[in-house]
Order: C-alpha cells, then structure tokens, then sequence
C-alpha cells in the first residue's frame, strides 16, 4: 500500500497541475453590436469582451487597424470605448472604407496575453477571426491582407 501511495502521488500532483493550465485561461469575446443598445449608440461595428478566470476590469486591451491601401501598407491605433460592463469595449469604424484591412485586438492582464486578429471585410467585420496566445508578426497579418 506505501509503495503504491508513493508512486501515485507525484501523478496526481501532475494532473493537479495540468487542471490549473487549462482553467479559465485569458481570451477576448468578439460580439455584433447588434445584440447591445449601448454599443450601438456607440457606433460600434464590435465588440469586444475580455473572457476568461481573471479580473476584467483590469484587463487592458489595443486596437490597431492594418491595411493596404492603392498598394501602401497603413496602420491606424484605434480608440475603443468602455462599456458599462467591466472588460466590454465597443470599437467604431476609425479607417477607410477603400482597401483591405485588418484588425489586430492585443490585451494584457498581469502576465497573460492574448491576440486576434479580425479580417474586415466589404460587407463589414468578418467573423472569422484568427486568435492566439503568441503575439502576431508582420508575416500573420500580411497573410490576412491577401
């Protein structure tokens, strides 16, 4: 019985662990402002939700539209507007209309990260948006723009 308690319990601490890695997590929610009165006094043509086991309200959260236009790479920072909900912003359209744009969503909570990024399609935000936990690079989003 000893020696069975003593080989199990370096597993169980193991699995123990792997359960924290997996809870909860840090992502952003990407919503139609359809769905909210607020966002949409706004003008808001997103919105975005900071999700997961942490703090919302402490979340930071940037938003940069990356496009090409008449064949020029551009890069506008975008303004987000809080929302009455702790973590919820809503974003309006801050680029032109003409070109390919992308979204890139980028926040912070303490140590945690997480990206997205949201092609913009003619019809308006596609929802298709590309997500990780590893900051994208100029080759991630110059793929989007193709």
């Amino acid at each position: 019985m000893r020696h069975t308690l003593r080989n199990t319990t370096p597993a169980l601490a193991v699995l123990a662990l792997a359960g924290q890695l997996w809870a909860g997590g840090f992502f952003l929610t990407l919503g139609s402002p359809d769905s909210s009165p607020e966002a949409r006094k706004l003008n808001a043509v997103l919105t975005i939700k900071m999700d997961g086991c942490h703090d919302p309200g402490a979340a930071t959260v940037t938003a940069t539209a990356i496009g090409m236009v008449n064949g020029e790479r551009r890069e506008i920072p975008l303004q987000l507007h809080a929302m009455t909900t702790p973590g919820m912003y809503a974003l309006a359209q801050q680029w032109p209309k003409e070109g390919r744009w992308v979204l890139k969503l980028a926040a912070r909570n303490g140590e945690l990260f997480t990206n997205s990024l949201v092609p913009v399609t003619p019809n308006g935000i596609s929802t298709e948006a590309k997500r990780d936990y590893r900051e994208f690079n100029a080759a991630d989003i110059s793929a989007m723009l193709k």
